[in-house]
Parts: structure tokens; sequence; C-alpha cells
């Protein structure tokens, strides 16, 4: 009883923290995409900066990891496992073994390189998706991840899809155009940007498969190469685009409020990536998904209260839809993998999974 009590609270322990970490890291990313007050109007600076920040963590972290695993046992990454077990991590086990010591050689970067600029895409999309469109709109903007999948597993990889699959997705369409009719403020520039984040999110996991191999099938050891490689990508884009707006914004650049946003931001965006990890292997991938959803919904009520969103009832329709659809989507494809694992026939890569986030 005792030992339950212990890993129940551990698991809403591990849960809550991914809904701190996930809702604070996008609202303070709302802040420095449209406050004029604390950030500049340079969202691929502060992405850019955000991306460095995730780089030094990833480089800290792996010294702590290389100290943890000790100078005779070679360290790796635990993957995360896919299954529907619930079995809660070893208790002995040190948190930073995780991390491999980051090093960075040519021939993986430029094996890495496609992904990061499809990385890039992914996350300036993102933020500049956060930046026009309202918090409340923001995961209905970008809900269209999961028929991107479909689309590019059908066309790269020849993989079909199933009907209630289809079914699936058209209920997330509709409830993105309910969405998008409800939003008082709609923001086209917005809609457009997060529409192609999710095309770069559907991406981003395609060549992810490709690529890990490459980094000995290291998620971290990817995150750091990744974010070297885009700290590079980002600065000829920040030069033509932003070099002007950065040059009038020298006094908020003195500014130590802006700099402790943007250093929060970016631990908050690698974060995320530890708080994920640790809910799959608190829970299960289904609770992860199911987790991410309900934590989507919370995130777009709440921010009917703190950021004074107008709140409509296609609008509301629209959010509870397009999650809605997503929850029954990772049902049926968690329910599709778990048969084709019991069939005798060899399965192919499934690439249309995604975390809700």
């Amino acid at each position: 009883m005792a030992m339950m009590n212990e890993n129940t609270f551990y698991i809403f322990s591990v849960v809550a923290t991914y809904w701190v970490v996930s809702i604070l890291m996008v609202y303070v990313n709302k802040l420095l995409m449209s406050n004029d007050g604390i950030s500049v109007p340079a969202p691929l600076f502060v992405t850019w900066y955000q991306c460095i920040i995730t780089a030094a963590i990833c480089y800290v972290a792996g010294l702590f990891g290389e100290k943890a695993r000790g100078t005779t046992i070679k360290g790796g990454y635990s993957s995360v496992s896919t299954s529907e077990s619930t079995n809660a991590p070893e208790p002995h086990s040190s948190f930073f073994s995780q991390f491999p010591k980051a090093t960075y050689t040519r021939e993986a970067g430029t094996k890495v390189f496609p992904l990061s600029i499809v990385f890039v895409g992914m996350i300036t999309f993102n933020n500049l998706c956060l930046k026009y469109v309202e918090v409340s709109f923001y995961n209905v903007a970008r809900s269209l991840t999961i028929v991107f999948n479909v689309f590019f597993s059908r066309i790269l990889l020849g993989i079909h899809s199933s009907v209630p699959t289809i079914t699936c997705l058209m209920v997330v369409i509709v409830g993105f155009l309910i969405g998008s009719q409800g939003e008082i403020n709609f923001s086209v520039i917005g809609t457009v940007c997060g529409v192609l984040s999710s095309l770069f999110v559907s991406l981003n996991s395609i060549f992810t498969k490709k690529v890990l191999p490459a980094v000995d099938d290291n998620h971290w050891r990817l995150t750091w190469y990744n974010n070297i490689n885009a700290c590079f990508l980002f600065i000829p884009l920040i030069l033509y685009f932003e070099g002007d707006i950065l040059m009038k914004s020298v006094e908020q650049l003195q500014s130590n409020t802006f700099w402790v946003a943007m250093t929060v931001a970016g631990f908050f965006g690698f974060a995320i990536g530890i708080v994920t990890v640790l809910q799959i292997k608190a829970t299960s991938p289904l609770t992860h998904n199911i987790s991410g959803t309900a934590k989507a919904a919370f995130q777009s009520m709440l921010a009917f209260y703190i950021w004074g969103n107008t709140p409509t009832l296609k609008g509301v329709l629209g959010i509870f839809t397009v999650l809605g659809g997503s929850l029954l989507y990772t049902y049926v494809k968690m329910s599709e993998n778990a048969s084709n694992n019991h069939s005798p026939k060899p399965a192919a890569k499934d690439v249309e999974m995604q975390s809700v986030k």
C-alpha cells in the first residue's frame, strides 16, 4: 500500500510538472513574442537565443552525465517505451546519466543538417503563430499536425490510413474551421504560421526517424546537434530580416528583464523535453496524449481569463472539437498499433503518432 501511494504521488507530481512547464512555456513565449514592453519585435532573434540556451544546457547536462556514469561506464540514452506499461523509473538511477557528452563532429552535424532546417522552420513558425494569434486559439491554429502526418505517411512512405483514422482527421479539420470562424481577433498571418508550424512538426517527425541513427539513436544528442546547427542557420536570417529592428532596440536589449525572460523561455524549451519523457515513462504513451489533450484544454480556457481573450460559442466549440478529434485519433492509432504488434506480418514504421503538447 505504501509503495502504491508512493508511485501514485510520483505519477501525479510528474504529470503536474508537465502541465506547469508546458503552460508556462507557452505563456512566457507569448510575452516575448507580443509584449513590446518586455521584448523586442524580433521573433527570429528571440528563437535564436532560445536555441543557444538549449545548447548550453545540453552541454552542461552532458558534463554532469559523464560524471554520473563514471569513467568506466559507457553511458547512453534510456529510450522511451511505446508499450502500455506503467512502470515507474528505477529509483536508484541517476537523472543526469541519460545525457551524453555534448561533442560535435562534422560528419554527424552534416547528416543532421537537413533535419535542422526543418527544425528551424518548425520553431520559427510556431513562435510566429504565437505572436499573432490569441493564446486561447493557439492550439486550434496548430491542430493540423496529425493531418499532415497522415498525408506525408501516404505520400513519402506509402502508408495507408484506415477509415477510423480518416474520420478522426475530419473531426479535427472541422474543429479547426469552426474555431477559426469563432475567433474574434482572427489573424490570417498567425493562422497560416500555425498551419506551417504543423507541417514542419510533421516533417520533423519523419526526418527525426531517418537521422537518429547518425547520433546513436540518442534523442538528447540529436537535441544538441539540432540546436547547434540552428544557432548558425538563424544568423543570416536575423541579419537580413531583423538587423534594422535590433539596431533600433538597443535600449530594450540592455534591459535585465528582457534577458531574464529570454533565458527563462530557453530553459522551459529544454525542460519540456525532459518532463515529456518523464511523463511517458511514468505513465504510458496513451496516457501522455490524454494528459496533453487535457492540458491543452485547460491552457486554452485559462487564457480567456489571464489574457482577456473574448470567448465565443464557436471558438470554444472549435477548441474542444479539435482536442476531441486529436484524442480519438490517439486512441485509434494506439489500438491499430497494438493490433499490428499481434499480427504475424511485420508492421511498417508508423510516423503518424504525435504527442499533443
